[in-house]
């Protein structure tokens, strides 16, 4: 399940991801959110996952395809979770992601929004993995 977040900082768009992700959560949830930032220009985004149980394989495929269609309105992807592995993936392989990316533990969530809304401060360049 994916649901949209509410009151973030205008050219922000954010989810929080529980259970197990499937098809219809990328395309009636996540897709037109996306759509409206790569409109706007530019796409800032905020992931947050206290749980995660998996991906269908229709999952997979719309998460795949969400990141290349708008590649180059992607500017900044924060993490933010306290599941050990999924950090450590992120670490390994952000770099293939689209922006920077940058993981956060939970309890640093709102300074997660904060990153992914600011402009470009020089403390935040490349692709931190760390918190």
């Amino acid at each position: 399940m994916i649901k949209e977040l509410a009151d973030l900082p205008p050219g922000v768009i954010g989810f929080e991801v529980g259970g197990t992700i499937h098809t219809d959560d990328y395309r009636d949830v996540v897709l037109p959110a996306v759509q409206r930032a790569a409109a706007a220009g530019e796409i800032r985004f905020v992931i947050v996952i206290p749980e995660f149980h998996g991906m269908t394989g229709g999952a997979v495929w719309e998460d795949v395809k969400v990141g290349f269609e708008h590649y180059r309105a992607w500017k900044r992807i924060a993490v933010v979770t306290d599941i050990d592995w999924m950090r450590n993936v992120t670490g390994l392989f952000g770099w293939m992601t689209p922006g920077q990316v940058k993981v956060f533990p939970l309890a640093q969530r709102d300074e997660a929004i904060a990153w992914a809304a600011d402009g470009g401060d020089p403390g935040s360049e490349g692709t931190d993995r760390s918190a």
